[in-house]
């Protein structure tokens, strides 16, 4: 039955990922009690199963062997993590601007180019201003400390990513935790808040494991009424989704209305590193003054800013990539579902396929392995 069920997958796979592959997650169990968590993993068969990729250049097999397979779980959406045009934009910001500049933006770690980017990325967003960090967990990390006070209340979802949670542990405001989209706890807690300097809404414009996308129109509707800003974490969506690749707010036709835009470069836009905020020339502002890892951590290298340019021209021009990877999501969730997988999520790349069982997931990842199609099985924790 085993053996079926991956025959039934990789045939499946096989016909959706043959030019860009939307991201995959095999398994999203019954969270575990603190017993199942005491249980030996080495007895259930429960370890952690990451593999050394030899080459970024697919479709060779994770373990460096001659074996070609097809890549069902990146975040590379598009497709531009080894596009050569990039590649070859990278090595030419070599030679222009060197390897890295060994300081911090503040001190002598702004070029040129990292403004350039920057201006680019806010006119993606339509926002006054932006500014870059080493990653989009940094830019998390950063913002809530330097924006917030005791006096304000941050109201987040309940499923945000572990860098907005983590985040937000390091401000001082009053926390609040809505259950996942439930937009009438929200609109609770926003009641209760009344008293509060700043109201800020948090939330993943995608939510990275569900595939869920967060009813953005609805959050923006509530806080227009209680007077709230709206925070969007962006990196599930930033360049793929909405009509022109500009993300949730584009998607739920609300981009006037998000106050905050924090995502990455490293995913959609080419896979390396990098992240940053788009928002108004205030809060900009008070970031570069204020934000710790932006203070305190090298600027993004020039190499991937020279090719992060680039990627912003391709997707200002229009691209025929975002018409390609909606049809291959469309092909595979209709062939998953054909062939009686449980997906998770609706119309997004990222497809959960709900296996409920964390070995056989695990197992199963393994069997696709050796049919040319490499996944992995997540299971809690």
């Amino acid at each position: 039955q085993q053996q079926q069920l991956s025959a039934l997958l990789c045939a499946a796979a096989w016909l959706a990922a043959r030019t860009l592959a939307p991201s995959c997650v095999a398994c999203r169990p019954q969270k575990a009690t603190r017993n199942t968590c005491r249980a030996s993993w080495t007895k259930s068969g429960l370890q952690a199963r990451g593999k050394a990729n030899a080459s970024s250049r697919p479709p060779r097999s994770p373990d460096g062997s001659n074996q070609e397979v097809i890549n069902f779980c990146a975040n590379n959406y598009l497709g531009l993590s080894n596009h050569p045009v990039l590649v070859e934009e990278a090595k030419k910001y070599l030679d222009s601007h060197g390897l890295g500049l060994s300081s911090v933006r503040f001190i002598c770690g702004t070029q040129d180019i990292h403004r350039q980017l920057e201006r680019k990325i806010a006119a993606f967003h339509g926002t006054p201003d932006c500014i870059l960090y080493p990653s989009c967990f940094d830019a998390n990390a950063g913002i809530f400390e330097a924006l917030l006070t005791p006096d304000d209340v941050v109201i987040s979802d309940a499923l945000n990513h572990a860098s907005l949670i983590d985040g937000i542990r390091l401000c001082k405001a009053k926390r609040e935790r809505y259950d996942h989209l439930d937009l009438g706890h929200l609109e609770r807690l926003l009641a209760n808040a009344g008293s509060a300097r700043i109201r800020m809404i948090v939330t993943d414009g995608v939510f990275s494991m569900d595939g869920d996308i967060a009813p953005l129109k609805e959050i923006c509707d509530l806080a227009d009424k209680y007077d709230a800003i709206v925070m969007v974490d962006e990196c599930h969506a930033t360049g793929f989704l909405g009509h022109t690749g500009r993300g949730t707010p584009e998607h739920c036709g609300v981009m006037d209305r998000v106050d905050i835009v924090n995502s990455t470069l490293g995913k959609a836009l080419g896979g390396a590193t990098g992240g940053y905020t788009a928002a108004s020339a205030e809060v900009v502002q008070m970031l570069k003054n204020k934000s710790r890892p932006y203070l305190f951590s090298n600027a993004v290298a020039p190499s991937l800013v020279g090719a992060y340019l680039h990627v912003f021209d391709m997707l200002q021009g229009g691209t025929p990539l975002l018409a390609q990877l909606r049809a291959n999501t469309d092909l595979f969730r209709s062939k998953m579902k054909a062939a009686g997988f449980k997906l998770g999520g609706l119309t997004h790349p990222i497809v959960p396929v709900m296996i409920g069982d964390a070995k056989l997931a695990t197992d199963m990842a393994d069997a696709l392995l050796t049919r040319g199609i490499y996944v992995i099985g997540f299971s809690f924790p």
